[in-house]
């Protein structure tokens, strides 16, 4: 599973209607998630009720704050015309010059659906074999992962094995939604199995 984060300040515009329309058009073997770095109190009514004209109900969603996991876990990120309000995002590729519907009229905020509607529109259709194709963010738990396994097992095991074993084992939780656990369990994974005389996820990598 790939998953594609869209990132604005609130999370409760623009980047909430672009994962629904993902969600809607996208394939199914990659995921869209959405998060701000100050969440608003709820979804915006006059974006709420632009989408429910297009058949997609919001009512019921909450934006959610941007984490550093979500960050790690994200393959393809957007961010969507928030500026230095916006957090650092590693993958970050793209950035959508869309004006944020806070405080407009409902004209307005539909003029705002279709932009972003049609930008999800383009990179479903141009992009979804790169984002399938892109490790960027496996590579981002793996660096994050080594520095205390080469540490701890020194003079014990080469950096070849260390990298291999937890290449191996982070590969376990490509498909897993995004939780900080990962992160934890992959660590204690990779140090019992480089621990061992024979570590399983090098024989099997």
């Amino acid at each position: 599973m790939k998953y594609v984060l869209f990132v604005c300040t609130h999370n409760a515009g623009r980047s909430q209607m672009a994962q629904a329309f993902f969600e809607r058009r996208g394939p199914k073997d990659i995921r869209a998630e959405s998060a701000g770095q100050e969440p608003g109190p709820e979804v915006w009514p006059t974006v709420v009720e632009s989408m429910r004209e297009v058949g997609i109900d919001l009512s019921g969603r909450r934006p959610q704050k941007l984490t550093v996991e979500m960050q790690l876990h994200a393959d393809w990120a957007i961010t969507l015309a928030c500026g230095a309000t916006c957090p650092f995002v590693p993958t970050t590729v793209e950035d959508w010059d869309i004006p944020d519907p806070a405080g407009k009229s409902l004209e307005e905020v539909r003029s705002i659906r279709d932009a972003v509607e049609s930008r999800v529109k383009d990179l479903v259709a141009q992009r979804i074999d790169v984002i399938r194709s892109d490790r960027t963010a496996h590579q981002l738990r793996l660096e994050k992962l080594l520095p205390d396994l080469a540490l701890e097992f020194e003079g014990r095991r080469s950096e070849g094995e260390i990298r291999a074993c937890a290449d191996a084992i982070l590969s376990d939780y490509d498909d897993v939604p995004v939780r900080s656990f990962v992160m934890n369990l992959a660590h204690r994974r990779s140090r019992e199995c480089l621990a061992k005389e024979q570590c399983d996820a090098l024989t099997t990598a």
